[in-house]
């Protein structure tokens, strides 16, 4: 099973408010990353060659290229590559976020 997680300030939140992660605020995030760039388009390749639309920030992890994805608010992760971890908690605490399964 492919375990996901995702970066969110709904956590913070009182109830009925919204203050969502924008893509605004990724994109000056991870400008500043020299390890992550911005693409729109992911395209995955194996068997077969699937390209998923979308905001993609892509983190040169040295071994592979890990898509976290800004959708409705939040970023979302895969968690398949341990590695990825502690990057996620970096990215987490950099723009006032939690982190969630799912």
């Amino acid at each position: 099973m492919i375990q996901r997680y995702r970066i969110t300030r709904e956590m913070q939140q009182p109830e009925g408010e919204i203050d969502p992660i924008t893509l605004e605020e990724c994109q000056t995030y991870f400008a500043l990353q020299p390890d992550f760039v911005y693409t729109p388009v992911f395209t995955v390749k194996g068997e077969a060659t699937m390209s998923i639309e979308g905001d993609f920030f892509l983190w040169d992890s040295g071994t592979a290229s890990i898509p976290f994805r800004h959708y409705e608010g939040d970023l979302y992760v895969s968690g398949t590559n341990e590695a990825v971890i502690p990057k996620m908690i970096e990215v987490a605490s950099a723009l006032r976020a939690d982190i969630a399964e799912g």
